[in-house]
């Protein structure tokens, strides 16, 4: 049949709209000994740190389409901060899957008519495939001594996290500090400073999780990196093998705080742009086998934490022990989550403003 065709195409948020918008897919055709009158082609939107994963799954679903009979499936991706990347599928890129962030940026693409009502009932797990939590990297030898969220408040410490307004991983290690304070104090008044406080501590805002890593491991900047706990494992895979057994690796280290919240990213299947693509079985069973041990099995290597129990006891050792609490339990879930927190003129549009 060939050799298997995949590209995978990173950060093409502005460009793709123009090259793609209204352009049909064509695929199998006929029925019986059908012939592939062209590759079927598929884009995923994605959020920032899902780069190495994707292309590790794109290019084992494509083996296995292909050796099922179905064909070549050419999968493009697209990456950036979870929000931008919600308003970039609502203004005209034709996403045929999302696999964002937060479930609010995917109920944004519901809302402007792109994606059924329900979405999230529509896979297992309210479609999130794999989880993750926030954790820190510091400097080698944890120079600063931080152990946990307090001590990003000391001072001199200089705090690397993204921005709220943009990016999907900086709303959870957002909601992560507000949650680890108001369980500890009790009180949502004490939770409210101690975020005013930690983002007064934070000089530059990137735009996404993977531009923040930059900031801190390639340009430097910062004592402390809140981020996604696949992407502080990532980070130490890169820079070394372990040391002595711990967990520093090269020039920074990890820091597992005492309690952390469950960061649940979703995916879904973009309704009408499968439907004019003619790609809605193909972008279902990418979906489906997301969920598959295999599929598990990635998502575990590139350190997303799987659902499939016996997948998860495979991997367990890759993943650190913490308390977590869920957004549904101190925030009432993600609409609320937004309309209190990071809507326009919200508490962290308050908070901030106030501190800079």
């Amino acid at each position: 049949m060939g050799r298997l065709t995949l590209l995978v195409v990173l950060g093409l948020g502005a460009l793709l709209p123009a090259c793609r918008c209204g352009t049909p897919r064509e695929g199998m055709r006929g029925s019986g000994a059908q012939e592939e009158a062209r590759p079927l082609e598929l884009l995923n939107v994605s959020y920032d740190p899902t780069r190495e994963l994707y292309d590790d799954y794109n290019a084992w679903f494509a083996r296995q389409w292909r050796g099922e009979g179905h064909g070549t499936v050419l999968i493009r991706q697209s990456h950036g901060g979870s929000g931008k990347q919600a308003r970039s599928v609502i203004d005209g890129l034709e996403a045929d899957v999302v696999t964002l962030a937060l479930g609010f940026d995917i109920d944004a693409i519901a809302k402007a008519g792109l994606i059924d009502k329900g979405w999230q009932d529509r896979l297992p797990h309210r479609s999130s495939p794999y989880t993750s939590t926030v954790l820190f990297l510091v400097r080698r030898g944890n120079p600063k001594g931080i152990h946990d969220w307090p001590d990003l408040l000391k001072k001199g410490v200089s705090v690397i996290t993204p921005n709220p307004k943009t990016s999907g991983g900086a709303r959870w290690n957002y909601l992560a500090a507000w949650g680890f304070e108001q369980k500890r104090t009790g009180s949502e008044s004490a939770a409210r400073k101690f975020v005013a406080r930690l983002f007064a501590q934070v000089p530059v805002l990137d735009s996404g999780a993977r531009g923040a890593s930059t900031t801190f491991l390639e340009r430097g900047i910062g004592d402390v990196l809140i981020t996604w706990e696949n992407e502080a494992l990532l980070a130490l895979d890169r820079l070394g093998e372990k040391q002595g057994g711990g967990l520093a690796h090269g020039d920074v280290e990890l820091v597992v705080p005492s309690l952390s919240i469950l960061a649940e990213p979703p995916a879904a299947l973009v309704d009408r742009v499968v439907d004019r693509h003619g790609t809605r079985e193909v972008a279902q069973a990418w979906l489906m086998g997301l969920y598959s041990a295999e599929g598990q099995r990635i998502a575990a290597r590139h350190h997303y934490r799987p659902r499939d129990e016996q997948v998860m006891a495979e991997y367990a050792k890759r993943f650190p022990t913490l308390e977590l609490f869920t957004i549904d339990e101190l925030f009432g879930g993600w609409e609320e989550a937004h309309r209190r927190h990071f809507a326009d003129g919200a508490l962290f549009d308050q908070l901030y403003s106030a501190e800079h």
